[in-house]
């Protein structure tokens, strides 16, 4: 049967399988009113021909459900959809223990005690609200993705064990686990889940279970007959006191184990700061058994002889004398003597019997009276009296809720009876989860989950999106009863629509601009130089691409901007820097014969860069050069002889602002 895409329950979409058993398949699914996913659990169709097992499945997956431990899978809901038997959990992220120790081979000691103390605790609570699992195995643990072990299945284990049905697959893989008493088909308790943990931490810590075999048959008889091999033996890692706390949980006698989950989650927490101490106490209740010995008469004489068996004595006393004296007396004696000694004992039993048998008594009713005020009436009626707890929302905290055996007129039990009686601890408590900032419809389900009553305030918002939780008026984490309402308040926003900014990286500065006030943004511009890239295109933006914003928000781009060259003007007078720099000698003015070359060589660099170096004539009163460049450029001038080789002489050494009005330098 394939339940993929229908719906059950009218409320359970159902997704996907996600796991197959021998008592049912698993399903992911959605919770169309939660809005959540869900695990439904289907009972295969084998099961569910057998109405005494539907009606105790019913039963124990209700009790089930009653438990809330973040060890235990939570169990939502229960139900029937014409032959469909189905179990609504929570859907677990993880993979089951089995799966690990699988793919791990082992489990480091630390690891597989934490793992024991969570499980163990899980099991805690389910004993005390009287719950046996009775199929603690590794395929019943979930791990989450945190670590955080969790048991499913509880209640359920009980209804399988009780039905007529065998499930060939559940038995193989559970008998590996199962308690002797289990196994031999006897009374099973609490003790008999903590053997089966003592199992499931063997296996985590030596990658085997300590009992395996061809058939279930021979698995079941090793664990009534044999004992396993010590895990330390298994592995040498084990530490001593990881070794002796398996083996006391694993013992034959229920009287020799943990009594309680208690008390094993004592101890494994003690193995985690002293593995090697030698703590774990061993529960010894062998009884001395009878032997048969050979009777010893020991004489009364100084001597201190021993006499045989076979050796007769004589009679001692006048009656006993006459008695072995006389035979045929003897026989007729003692036979009158046996009834006497019959009506004696008969007399004496009835007369004990009629003083010391209990009385009939009353059973009073004791409903609604303090827990003090119950067990005054009950032992004054010489009744034991015995309570456990439970929350009511209807019965002040301390007061019973009800009672075992029920007040009911002229209904006597005998004295030394039991009266059990449930005292309310109260309305339960719980934990406020935070919701600000989440969409209603999960802020409602968190709440609701919790156990509360959610009050829906609606209000405007400038900055809360409509439909989000602005505030909630119990604060996150304040333990409150069950069924206390939470007002919290939900934004209907604005009225101004949110956008979507997209992106407009590499695009030009117009484009961008259009995109982004279609978007109905406001967009600033800001001017970069990257001159690796191109000129006028968006190097960046203010808001990353994707991110929701309300219409009429500022979104600033950044524009790549080369900047590009300016040219300015050099004058140079190389008359005047000749007659400065390279003078005529008084030799060759007055020589008329000496001719002297009348041309220098000017020399101009712009930074680095020479940008001009020709021969003029010194006369020249003239030179106009041209320079270029970005923002302030410094220039030098030189002045040569026109036959040396180098600049010359620097006759100017000047900057000149090329984004200025005055771009001219004058060099006399």
């Amino acid at each position: 049967m394939n339940l993929e895409g229908s719906v059950i329950g009218n409320r359970y979409k159902i997704q996907e399988k996600i796991g197959n058993g021998g008592m049912a398949t698993v399903y992911k699914a959605l919770d169309q009113i939660l809005n959540r996913y869900v695990a439904v659990k289907v009972l295969r169709e084998e099961f569910t021909t057998d109405e005494e097992f539907i009606k105790r499945f019913n039963a124990e997956a209700q009790s089930a459900a009653r438990l809330i431990h973040p060890n235990i899978v939570s169990v939502y809901d229960v139900g029937q959809e014409y032959n469909i038997y189905y179990i609504v959990m929570e859907l677990i992220q993880g993979k089951t223990l089995k799966q690990i120790i699988e793919e791990d081979g082992h489990l480091s000691w630390k690891w597989a005690v934490n793992i024991a103390i969570q499980i163990a605790s899980a099991l805690e609570m389910a004993h005390k609200n009287n719950i046996i699992h009775r199929d603690i195995k590794p395929h019943n643990i979930m791990i989450t993705e945190d670590g955080v072990a969790k048991v499913t299945d509880f209640g359920i284990a009980k209804a399988v064990s009780n039905s007529t049905i065998t499930a060939f697959g559940t038995t193989l893989g559970s008998v590996h686990y199962f308690s002797p008493e289990h196994a031999r088909g006897g009374y099973t308790d609490s003790k008999s889940d903590l053997y089966s943990l003592g199992v499931v931490m063997y296996e985590m810590v030596t990658g085997k279970v300590p009992f395996d075999a061809d058939t279930p048959v021979s698995i079941a008889l090793k664990h009534m007959q044999e004992e396993p091999v010590p895990p330390i033996k298994v592995n040498k890692e084990i530490p001593f006191a990881v070794n002796q706390i398996i083996l006391k949980a694993m013992k034959k006698d229920p009287n020799e184990r943990y009594q309680n989950a208690s008390e094993m989650i004592k101890d494994l927490n003690i193995a985690l700061k002293r593995p090697e101490g030698g703590f774990v106490e061993e529960r010894n209740f062998e009884d001395s058994f009878t032997r048969r010995i050979p009777t010893v008469n020991v004489s009364d004489n100084r001597n201190g002889n021993i006499k045989s068996d076979n050796e007769e004595e004589k009679p001692k006393g006048k009656i006993a004398t006459f008695f072995y004296n006389h035979p045929k007396t003897k026989v007729a004696s003692i036979i009158a003597l046996f009834v006497l000694i019959f009506v004696a004992t008969l007399v004496i039993t009835l007369t004990v019997i009629n003083s010391s048998s209990p009385k009939d008594v009353q059973i009073p009713n004791v409903v609604n009276l303090t827990q003090e005020e119950a067990k005054q009436r009950i032992e004054q009626l010489k009744l034991k009296f015995a309570y456990k707890e439970e929350y009511s929302a209807d019965v002040e905290a301390g007061h019973v809720i009800s009672q075992d055996p029920q007040y009911i007129n002229n209904y006597s039990v005998k004295e030394g009876s039991t009266v059990t009686v449930v005292i309310s601890k109260g309305m339960e408590q719980t934990k406020v989860p935070k919701v600000i900032g989440m969409e209603y419809s999960k802020a409602e389900s968190a709440l609701t989950e919790a156990g509360l009553e959610v009050e829906k305030v609606e209000e405007t918002s400038q900055k809360v999106e409509a439909g989000y939780v602005i505030s909630q008026e119990i604060d996150a984490n304040t333990e409150v009863q069950k069924g206390t309402k939470i007002k919290i308040h939900v934004s209907t926003g604005t009225g101004i629509k949110k956008v979507t900014v997209t992106s407009v990286i590499g695009k030009s500065s117009e484009e961008a601009k259009k995109i982004l006030t279609d978007l109905k943004l406001e967009v600033n511009v800001v001017e970069d130089e990257d001159t690796s890239k191109s000129d006028g295109v968006v190097l960046k933006q203010s808001v990353d691409p994707g991110t929701s914003v309300e219409e009429g928000s500022a979104i600033t781009i950044t524009v790549n901007k080369i900047e590009k060259n300016k040219q300015g003007t050099v004058n140079i007078n190389v008359k005047a820097l000749a007659n400065r720099h390279l003078p005529k000698s008084s030799d060759e003015e007055d020589d008329n014969t000496t001719t002297t070359s009348n041309n220098v060589k000017i020399t101009v660099m712009v930074g680095s860069d020479k940008v001009y170096s020709q021969k003029v004539s010194r006369d020249t009163e003239k030179l106009n050069v041209t320079v270029e460049g970005k923002g302030n450029i410094t220039v030098k001038v030189y002045i040569a002889n026109e036959d040396e080789s180098s600049n010359g002489i620097l006759a100017k050494n000047a900057t000149i602002d090329l984004n200025s009005e005055n771009t001219v330098l004058n060099v006399d």
